[in-house]
């Protein structure tokens, strides 16, 4: 079972190393990691997905909690958050396919980020779902390369978690 934690940190030096370090000397695997500053520059959001059962999520929870770095912890359930990734994908193209690729682009949602005689690049976010269907739709004409950010993630309700750990309620 995947399972999506958002964890705010001190936006200091070997944070990043250490989380991935308790990861890796327990055993546990990472699906995707993405790391960024908050409204707070002094606090960076780490959103990190991976797999086990609940028994090994409250483990990697209690691990996270230990270290001195960490602010807070959140588990994010199934239908709580919206996520998004960004995905950019090279597609070989040839005279005869271009206008089809491009049509695909268009009905997914996503853009041409750049074009070459050979190749069209593709930007598109959406939650992991979409991006899965969007390099299924693209396989057929050759997929050239794949670059994907990793999932990020918010609550979806109107309490925002500050770095103090205090809810603040917008209006």
């Amino acid at each position: 079972m995947k399972h999506t934690i958002s964890v705010l940190v001190e936006n200091k030096f070997g944070v990043l190393a250490r989380i991935a370090g308790l990861f890796s000397a327990r055993g546990f695997n990472i699906d995707s990691l993405a790391v960024g500053p908050t409204e707070d520059p002094s606090v960076s959001r780490m959103t990190i997905v991976s797999r086990g059962d609940d028994k090994t999520l409250e483990q990697i929870k209690k691990q996270l909690n230990k270290l001195i770095d960490v602010i807070k912890v959140v588990d994010f359930k199934e239908g709580e958050f919206i996520d998004r990734e960004l995905v950019l994908v090279r597609v070989a193209v040839s005279a005869k396919n271009r206008k089809e690729v491009l049509e695909v682009i268009g009905v997914s949602g996503a853009r041409v980020a750049n074009t070459g005689s050979n190749s069209v690049s593709i930007e598109a976010a959406g939650d992991e779902k979409s991006t899965i269907k969007l390099l299924e739709l693209l396989e057929p004409f050759g997929i050239l390369e794949v670059v994907r950010t990793g999932r990020i993630a918010m609550g979806m309700d109107e309490r925002v978690l500050k770095a103090d750990g205090k809810p603040e309620v917008n209006e």
